[in-house]
């Protein structure tokens, strides 16, 4: 009787190891996809940032648009933004769902726009727009330096069928509509 208790013990400690050690794998494949996709955009090599995207998305995007959107971002001569932190908050378990994967992952994006060569008006304005899609309290102004420094919290959905490569979607609530096309109902409802 003794054994048996032992045996099922021990059987049941690896199939939870086992299990914990597959969600750990996926994890790190999710956080790693993500990493590198906002590295693409931190070091401003936006057609890698375009390749990172789910290509289901530009069904309802334009590929060459979104791509011409992130330079006018992100290589804007009036206002610089660089990309300082990444923090992930949650990277959900993923879901088979029609044939792929999807994870939702929530994290902080920690930005700097450097608006110092504008006038004030032009300041007031970018912080109301940056204040309304961030949040208040998200959104600091440094004086000194002329910038902001924003601490945003985002999602976004990772895709992938191997549970290797995953392709990023934006979750902003600005793209929800769109993702109607895009992503199952069952994730939808989780954003």
């Amino acid at each position: 009787m003794k054994t048996k208790l032992i045996t099922a013990l021990l059987i049941f400690i690896s199939l939870f190891s086992l299990a914990q050690t597959k969600t750990n794998a996926d994890d790190q494949a999710i956080r790693k996809s993500m990493v590198y996709f906002v590295n693409t955009i931190k070091y401003k090599k936006i057609d890698q940032t375009v390749e990172c995207i789910y290509p289901k998305f530009f069904t309802v995007a334009n590929k060459d648009q979104l791509t011409q959107m992130l330079n006018m971002t992100y290589n804007n001569p009036f206002v610089k933004i660089d990309v300082l932190d990444m923090k992930f908050i949650s990277v959900g378990k993923p879901e088979l769902i029609d044939g792929e994967n999807f994870s939702i992952s929530s994290y902080y994006l920690k930005l700097k726009a450097d608006v110092s060569s504008m006038g004030e008006e032009m300041k007031k304005s970018i912080s109301e727009m940056l204040t309304k899609k961030y949040g208040k309290g998200t959104v600091e102004y440094l004086a000194k330096e002329g910038a902001y420094v924003i601490n945003a919290p985002m999602k976004m959905v990772a895709v992938s069928k191997d549970k290797k490569s995953w392709k990023v979607v934006f979750a902003d609530a600005e793209y929800k509509k769109k993702l109607i096309k895009v992503l199952p109902k069952k994730i939808l409802d989780k954003l």
